[in-house]
């Protein structure tokens, strides 16, 4: 993976000055789209939880700009516009076309989350892209909200499609539209969230068209000075650390459809100015979904660059360094037709593993664990009223503790950066009442520094019946601790049936419940730093 582009320092002395106010620009049109796709998407998934992203790009596919939202979905753009690109040629693209995916083998991730690429242009010249990929409530497959916990297949999993033109004149497919609606339990939802990503990208392509205009000529150069500065800044915080190698290993818990926890294992090599992240070691592709597609694995290494150096430009230059090797046929790039709904496990513990091998290379940048858990429930069903209900939310975890203090807890940590579903959304829109909110006490390992507590949640339905896909993780694999911290506890979830029966539910579960039932869901704790004994008293663990 990388970029290319010029030295900055071979910017014509006039330009030079033009380079920052250009990146400041480039960075709020991306925030701006990204505000756009959330704020007028129309599932909780996506408005409440946030579960989307968008980013401007190069008319050769380079990244130029990403929102500063959630990296799970953003390093995933990369490869979906390479997808677009190698199947349509710029040259055939025109103004108001557009182009949508989700295929995990053709520059997807999971089928729920759809990609949408819009060109730009100006004057008649393709300038870029604009592009926003956002978490669908329901594309078909075997469960509602399309994430099985059980599927051995990605044709289980829902509607797939490949890189496709999509719209028109700024108009979608009416052939598509009506393909779309046919495979999805929620094609109101699904319309909607989708009519938000064009809107969203609509923008991006207005304020790219500006900014072009503005910078005139000098446009292409400038941006080429922007992928330049963040190569030469990512490698210079390389250079700064000391050569070395580093490895670590965690676990799944198991597949989802086998009880054999799933190993993931990384070696990062660091010499001079560049970087390898190898995950040779880690498990064969799995029968069950939690294999992880290079596009999504990529996430976890684009936010590990972007840490090096925070500062730089936020786009292709910070993986120019990066060598990433994903074995193939592997957990981490399974052959098709894998299935590969429940990657987001895997690509926290991949990206958790990243920074714990690197920890060994800069020890001074040493943490715990974090809990590596976005649990992931999907809701659906009948209400006493007899009207059908869809929800999805991401149930968050905690932050590892570490030299300078104690880890947040209830935190989308690392690659997940989603929200927390306000209580009151999941009670208007379906007929389940939060019985239970807050942190986990305890949950976080002990340690001079503790681990961040994950969360609980208690919810009750209230009347009708429905079905629940449960995709959770660290139920058997605790988050480690460091320095002598001691592990964080694991998660728990289970069914507390209306007639007092208690049913146990491993990491990735489905369900059918009935009026009167609960579940319950404490999601892992991260792992503590440091002998418990050197504590002082007074330190917390919930980040207060």
């Amino acid at each position: 993976a990388g970029g290319g582009g010029m030295n900055p320092a071979r910017l014509p002395a006039a330009l030079v000055p033009r380079a920052e106010p250009l990146r400041l620009s480039l960075q709020a049109a991306a925030d701006r789209m990204q505000d756009s796709l959330i704020g007028g998407a129309y599932s909780a998934i996506a408005r409440e939880a946030g579960d989307g992203a968008a980013a401007l790009f190069l008319p050769d596919g380079r990244l130029l700009a990403q929102a500063r939202s959630l990296p799970l979905l953003l390093g995933s753009l990369i490869p979906a516009v390479a997808a677009v690109l190698a199947r349509f040629p710029a040259v055939s693209m025109r103004e108001g076309d557009g182009y949508l995916l989700n295929d995990p083998f053709a520059g997807g991730t999971h089928l729920p989350d759809l990609t949408l690429i819009r060109p730009v242009f100006l004057g008649g010249e393709l300038i870029g892209f604009a592009a926003a990929s956002l978490h669908h409530q329901d594309v078909g497959g075997i469960t509602p909200g399309s994430i099985p916990p059980h599927a051995t297949s990605i044709f289980q999993e829902g509607l797939r499609i490949p890189p496709m033109p999509s719209h028109r004149n700024g108009l979608l497919d009416p052939q598509l539209e009506a393909l779309l609606a046919a495979n999805s339990r929620t094609p109101d939802l699904l319309l909607g969230d989708l009519s938000s990503q064009w809107s969203a990208t609509s923008l991006g392509s207005r304020e790219l068209q500006q900014l072009a205009l503005r910078e005139g000529a000098h446009f292409p150069a400038l941006c080429d000075a922007l992928i330049a500065q963040a190569d030469i800044l990512t490698r210079q915080a390389l250079l700064a650390a000391p050569d070395g190698t580093g490895r670590w290993e965690d676990a799944l818990d198991s597949d989802g459809v086998g009880a054999d926890p799933v190993p993931i294992r990384v070696t990062v090599e660091k010499r001079g100015d560049r970087l390898r992240i190898d995950f040779t070691g880690s498990s064969p592709q799995t029968r069950g979904p939690v294999n992880a597609a290079p596009a999504a694995v990529l996430s976890a290494a684009l936010y590990f660059m972007r840490s090096l150096a925070p500062d730089a430009p936020n786009n292709a230059g910070c993986l120019a360094a990066l060598d990433l090797v994903l074995p193939e046929a592997s957990v981490v790039n399974p052959h098709w037709p894998a299935a590969v709904n429940a990657r987001t496990g895997t690509v926290k513990l991949a990206c958790n593993a990243i920074i714990g091998a690197w920890s060994a290379i800069a020890p001074e940048t040493a943490a715990a664990a974090n809990a590596g858990v976005a649990a992931v429930i999907a809701f659906a069903g009948t209400g006493p009223d007899g009207r059908s209900f869809a929800l999805t939310e991401v149930v968050a975890s905690g932050a590892g503790g570490h030299a300078g203090g104690d880890g947040t807890g209830g935190i989308s940590t690392d690659v997940s950066n989603a929200r927390n579903t306000p209580v009151e959304i999941v009670e208007a829109r379906t007929p389940i009442r939060i019985e239970g909110y807050g942190l986990a006490a305890g949950s976080g390992g002990a340690g001079r520094h503790r681990g961040g507590d994950g969360l609980r949640r208690i919810y009750c339905l209230t009347g009708g019946s429905g079905t629940v896909s449960y995709r959770g993780e660290r139920h058997r694999q605790a988050a480690r601790g460091a320095a002598g911290g001691a592990p964080g506890a694991l998660s728990l979830a289970w069914i507390e049936r209306a007639d007092g029966r208690i049913e146990t539910l491993g990491a990735k579960a489905q369900f059918e419940w009935r009026a009167g039932d609960r579940l319950h869901v404490e999601t892992a704790g991260a792992g503590g730093w440091g002998q418990p004994e050197g504590r002082q008293a007074t330190a917390t663990s919930e980040g207060d």
